[in-house]
């Protein structure tokens, strides 16, 4: 097939799941690695947007050129050579952070919302917010591309603000690059990191499998994407280990009219390459998975840029 004039516009193709374990990664790494040898070859950015369990790197190997803090939300500190002992701070805290040890007020911030209700209260203003660093973020080189990606601080709150960071940083690189896509692997679940992780997405690829619960993980998704106005494909992992889940799946898509971009039967060539740490693809390229992805890949490539 000869590919047409591609859209100068970066595509973003943003890959979900309605909870973990679909195998939503490593179908995202297999992916990057089939762009990385289309024929042309497609110029990709990875962005590992899971940042609450981010586990790209752990299959695309890659190697770290920078590494930047990430300041989360604010924590109230007490300035005790200015604190009256007046108690109007523990008084206002909704969260119980505030505490007094012979007369010395101080701050638990573990407990601390970071809502600064002491701060604006406090009459010798001996109460300061002060950011609180949550994590890393980093950008790497891997064997698939640029991957940009994170490391929360134990105890820290998935944040939505950090998806969105990781996304920005892989769509300015793509810009500035003239690269041609943005493969983002996405937090599973419905909540604001996923929202921050589908915002602006040309595509979602939501990978599901055929379980009980399968058919209304995905509903959740589909919903969410709709609701965003985002287009959606689906991917039915781990096909044929439950055909009734299967065809449920497959009534909720026709019933929507959401495209099923491919099924990728139960394969453990899929676990013997995670444990290789490769994509299938890579580990077992002609194996059934692999050929399932490919097929996969090649109804996305086809709708995001079109092939005749």
């Amino acid at each position: 097939m000869a590919l047409r004039e591609m859209d100068p516009k970066t595509k973003q193709l943003v890959i979900l799941s309605g909870k973990g374990g679909t195998g939503k990664t490593c179908v995202a790494a297999a992916l990057a690695h089939l762009a990385s040898i289309s024929e042309p070859p497609l110029k990709a950015v990875l962005a590992d947007a899971d940042v609450d369990a981010a586990n790209l790197e752990l299959i695309s190997k890659p190697r770290r050129l920078d590494c930047q803090p990430f300041y989360g939300g604010q924590t109230a500190v007490i300035e005790p050579n200015l604190c009256s002992g007046c108690g109007l701070c523990s008084a206002v805290c909704r969260f119980d952070a505030i505490s007094s040890n012979n007369g010395a007020f101080q701050v638990n911030p573990f407990a601390c919302d970071g809502c600064a209700a002491c701060f604006f209260q406090c009459p010798e203003n001996a109460i300061k917010m002060q950011a609180q660093t949550a994590g890393e973020w980093f950008q790497s080189e891997s064997q698939f591309g640029p991957l940009f990606h994170a490391e929360l601080t134990p105890a820290q709150e998935n944040s939505g603000k950090l998806v969105t960071l990781i996304k920005q940083q892989a769509r300015l690189l793509a810009m500035d690059e003239s690269r041609e896509l943005v493969i983002v692997d996405g937090p599973p679940g419905i909540g604001c990191p996923v929202i921050s992780a589908a915002s602006g997405a040309d595509y979602a690829l939501i990978v599901t499998e055929p379980s009980r619960s399968g058919a209304a993980d995905l509903s959740r998704v589909l919903k969410t994407t709709a609701h965003f106005g985002i287009n959606a494909l689906v991917c039915i992992n781990k096909a044929g280990l439950f055909p009734p889940g299967e065809i449920e799946i497959e009534t909720l898509c026709r019933e929507q009219d959401i495209p099923i971009a491919g099924r990728i039967p139960f394969d453990p060539a899929v676990v013997e390459g995670m444990t290789q740490a490769v994509p299938v693809t890579v580990y077992a390229p002609q194996s059934p998975a692999s050929v399932a992805i490919r097929a996969v890949w090649s109804r996305i490539r086809n709708i995001l840029w079109g092939y005749s």
